[in-house]
């Protein structure tokens, strides 16, 4: 994997994308989606025994050439729900390869690793998301960094931040950080700075990903693209990021930065304390929903903010609108990704979603995706709002972006299956009280800083809330990256807290582990 990178890397600085050519680029794909689709189908699955999806295939009767007359005939999206309606989808859980696939008479055993592409040459790797579970291993090729370059020089030249300072308040693997250092090449220079919000004292990454890091690092500076090295600073010094910005705004009268929405609180929340002004900054990041509190804290010091949305195993989702129709509204990137929507229950509610189903295009894609479920809902639209992005043919729009399964902090995800045995076996055995007495759920505080809080019924005696808070945390610490760095980071930023309350019910009275539809309420996502 190593001997890839320091082979390939030096051939991919030298690619280089104009402006004119990433337009080009963009409408070439665009017009070649159904024969993209049908390529990949061909080669990564039908041409690839072990694939699951050959397997679903099968099941639902359809081969390769079915599949060929419905896209042609229907067009992509069509022929994708047709393909739903027959069973050729991949639940969330069985994505990860937490649970097998079971389709009528088929049941079949899945691993994460089995919707790798098979024909990737993986120069390195990364941990998906902060979930509690098995962290997925997302292998990035180094083509796959070039075939996205053209789109996300569209990006920032949509948002007027081409060539712009840059820096980033990122993880180092297995968090994503090394993945954003890298996003620029093919068209402008690597960031400036990297500020790492976890370091040794909170987290020290496995001997793999700290090798990974410093070998990346070596090997960019040995050929011309030097990269910064991640310098952590701590949640509560985020002041040290905004004077960073501030002086950099000072000095060059621009400036960007990328980071989780919590984060970018962090940083304007520091700026406001400190009296920095930090207007001309863009403030860059996803992670979470971007709700009218966090953003109003991120403007008032001043800077810009557009939104991001991405999923680790598929990389970025959409493209920020630059006439939203409202917070989190997004240009569906469609010259990679298919999106059509499903309705899927809310577990222990009678509330039904449109949720999102993904589909990958590229061959360089690090994981083969048909009709893979994320657990994120929200509106999908063709709208043209008459931005810079739909001029260029990007006019489906993705906005209103929630997740039914799942609640986020700092950036971290804690799905409902995860925390089961946490909330039913240990803290009752430790604490006393049954599995009914312990909920999980999301809140916002004020100031926008997204808290996760646990319910503990009054029932329960002799509380020691600092005690149920180091259980929870330590309960997360499993056989994972992605699950200690999320325990890391909500240690270091207080995210979880105790009430004395009764968990709340469902309507159909059920006590689930997360409060999900309590969340979505107060949210207003309904």
């Amino acid at each position: 994997m190593y001997a890839r990178f320091a082979t390939g890397f030096p051939a991919l600085l030298r690619y280089r994308v104009t402006a004119e050519e990433a337009h080009a680029e963009l409408r070439r794909r665009l017009a070649t989606r159904e024969e993209a689709f049908l390529r990949v189908v061909e080669r990564g699955v039908f041409g690839h025994p072990a694939s699951p999806y050959r397997r679903l295939f099968a099941h639902a009767g359809c081969t390769m050439g079915d599949l060929d007359q419905s896209v042609r005939s229907r067009g992509l999206e069509a022929a994708l729900r047709q393909l739903r309606e027959a069973g050729v989808y991949v639940a969330y859980e069985e994505f990860k390869g937490r649970m097998p696939i079971v389709r009528g008479g088929l049941e079949l055993p899945v691993a994460a690793g089995d919707f790798d592409n098979p024909f990737l040459g993986a120069a390195y790797q990364q941990t998906s998301g902060g979930t509690t579970g098995i962290g997925t291993r997302v292998m990035i090729d180094l083509d796959n960094l070039r075939a996205r370059a053209p789109l996300q020089l569209v990006e920032d030249e949509a948002h007027g931040m081409l060539g712009w300072p840059l820096g980033l308040w990122r993880g180092v693997l297995p968090d994503l950080g090394l993945n954003n250092a890298l996003r620029r090449i093919g068209y402008g220079p690597g960031p400036e700075r990297w500020f790492t919000p976890v370091g040794p004292r909170d987290l020290r990454p496995g001997l793999e990903f700290r090798l990974a890091t410093a070998y990346v690092l070596g090997i960019s500076r040995l050929c011309g693209y030097p990269l910064p090295r991640p310098e952590p600073v701590p949640l509560e010094q985020a002041a040290v990021v905004a004077r960073w910005v501030a002086e950099t705004l000072r000095a060059r009268g621009r400036c960007a930065l990328r980071a989780y929405v919590s984060l970018l609180v962090r940083v304007a929340a520091a700026a406001r304390e400190e009296g920095l002004d930090l207007s001309g900054a863009v403030f860059g990041g996803g992670g979470e929903p971007p709700t009218p509190a966090k953003v109003a804290e991120i403007t008032r010091c001043g800077a810009r903010y557009f939104p991001g949305y991405s999923v680790s195993e598929l990389g970025r989702v959409g493209v920020a609108c630059t006439r939203p129709a409202e917070l989190n509204d997004h240009h569906l990137r469609e010259d990679h990704l298919a999106v059509v929507q499903h309705p899927r229950a809310v577990p222990g509610t009678s509330l039904e979603v449109d949720a999102f189903l993904f589909t990958t295009l590229l061959p360089s894609a690090p994981k083969l995706a048909i009709n893979v479920e994320s657990d994120d809902y929200g509106v999908l639209e063709q709208r043209d709002c008459g931005c810079p992005l739909a001029a260029l043919g990007l006019r489906r729009h993705v906005r209103g972006i929630r997740s039914y399964r799942k609640l986020t902090a700092e950036g971290m995800t804690l799905v409902g299956s995860d925390v089961l045995r946490l909330l039913e076996e240990v803290l009752p055995a430790r604490f006393g009280g049954s599995a009914n007495d312990y909920q999980l759920c999301e809140e916002e505080d004020p100031r926008g800083f997204t808290r996760l809080v646990l319910r503990v019924s009054p029932r329960v005696a002799r509380v020691d809330e600092a005690g149920v808070v180091d259980a929870v945390l330590e309960g997360l610490r499993a056989p994972s990256p992605a699950s200690d760095l999320a325990r890391a980071t909500w240690r270091a930023a207080g995210s979880l807290r105790v009430r004395r309350e009764e968990p709340v019910w469902t309507e159909r009275g059920k006590l689930m582990p997360l409060d999900l539809a309590g969340a979505r309420q107060r949210r207003g996502r309904g």
